[in-house]
């Protein structure tokens, strides 16, 4: 009896232990198979908002005639003398690296006043845009001015002279159905938007014209393609 006794105590205490351990193990799959989704899964953010609007070839381009796209959604105009040039440029970078027939980039002047599609068309040869998926559009301000509000994304306030012509670098990245995607950020939360703007750090935390990093250029190319598989 003293022997059974010994054994049942034993069991217990080997149970006591395995069973704490099997729990830390349990933990980290867990944080692990947690952080691999976080790393392959998008968050949607939204549908994109309805817009019509006209590009440089005078073609009426809607949200739904970017269906079946996966595309990304800049506001912009041609004159911008600072930040637009960069984001153009990332762009561009962008549209050599992809190269798919169903992706496109949406550019929508904040000054439709001066970016007529004849001016728009001019501004796309000029800095080498070379998909036709690639739509500069423009249309009347009120309206851009509100289509960036449900997007989220800031335009300055049409009514204010020093305001009007600023806007975000941000950029939306829209998927095949017409969501507005985006990674999580280290602490797996959603980024929301992209950076199309450079930057003086490897970590995009000090902004600069001509910086020469642009890291969310390197994570847009990659879940750009994670949306066109």
């Amino acid at each position: 009896m003293k022997n059974m006794s010994r054994n049942k105590k034993g069991n217990s205490s080997k149970t006591k232990i395995i069973v704490p351990i099997v729990v830390i193990a349990l933990l980290f799959l867990g944080i692990g198979v947690g952080m691999g989704y976080f790393k392959k899964n998008l968050y949607t953010v939204m549908k994109v908002p309805a817009f019509e609007l006209t590009d440089q070839n005078n073609k009426k381009i809607t949200d739904k005639d970017m269906l079946g796209k996966v595309y990304l959604v800049e506001f912009f105009f041609s004159k911008c003398p600072t930040i637009c040039p960069v984001m153009n440029r990332n762009m561009r970078a962008i549209e050599d690296e992809i190269s798919d027939p169903d992706f496109g980039i949406i550019s929508i002047s904040i000054d439709p006043e001066n970016d007529t599609p004849e001016l728009l068309k001019e501004h796309a040869e000029r800095i080498g845009a070379k998909s036709p998926n690639w739509h500069f559009l423009t249309g009347n301000r009120d309206y851009i001015g509100k289509l960036a509000d449900q997007f989220n994304i800031y335009v300055g306030d049409k009514e204010d002279e020093s305001e009007s012509l600023n806007h975000s670098g941000m950029i939306a990245l829209v998927d095949k159905e017409g969501n507005i995607r985006c990674r999580y950020n280290k602490e797996n939360m959603p980024i929301l938007y992209y950076s199309g703007l450079n930057y003086e750090d490897p970590d995009g935390t000090v902004p600069k014209l001509n910086g020469k990093y642009h890291p969310d250029r390197e994570i847009l190319i990659e879940d750009i393609r994670k949306l066109l598989k």
